[in-house]
């Protein structure tokens, strides 16, 4: 095999892995597009959680918090343990919990740069 073919597999390689690593991304962006599970992840940040903590943290009905949390959970994105009766949440990894941190941001920035009301 030459030179040039090698560089050709392994160039073709490299991109395939991009684009898996894209769209995985692109998935978990997706997910972090929802108001209540930003607000879902954004509290889990700051540590475990149960449903009931996360509930009136969020402000959403616990049916739609227990919803979101079993996406979040089958996405790998959230993990869960019992503990006595209660269900307790917490984020997979701190990348999570920057990714969040940095879309807040984003938006202290967006919102700082809006032209003031009358």
């Amino acid at each position: 095999m030459s030179t040039g073919t090698h560089m050709a597999g392994a160039h073709d390689a490299q991109r395939h892995e991009d684009g898996e690593r894209l769209e995985v991304a692109a998935s978990v962006l997706a997910l972090l597009a929802d108001r209540t599970r930003l607000a879902l992840l954004h509290e889990l940040g700051r540590g475990e959680a149960d449903v009931t903590t996360l509930t009136e943290a969020c402000g959403a009905a616990r049916p739609s918090v227990s919803q979101h949390l079993a996406k979040l959970r089958l996405a790998g994105l959230v993990t869960n343990r019992k503990d006595g009766r209660r269900v307790v949440y917490s984020l997979r990894h701190g990348h999570l919990r920057r990714l969040v941190d940095e879309a807040l941001n984003v938006a202290d920035h967006q919102i700082g740069a809006l032209p003031p009301h009358d």
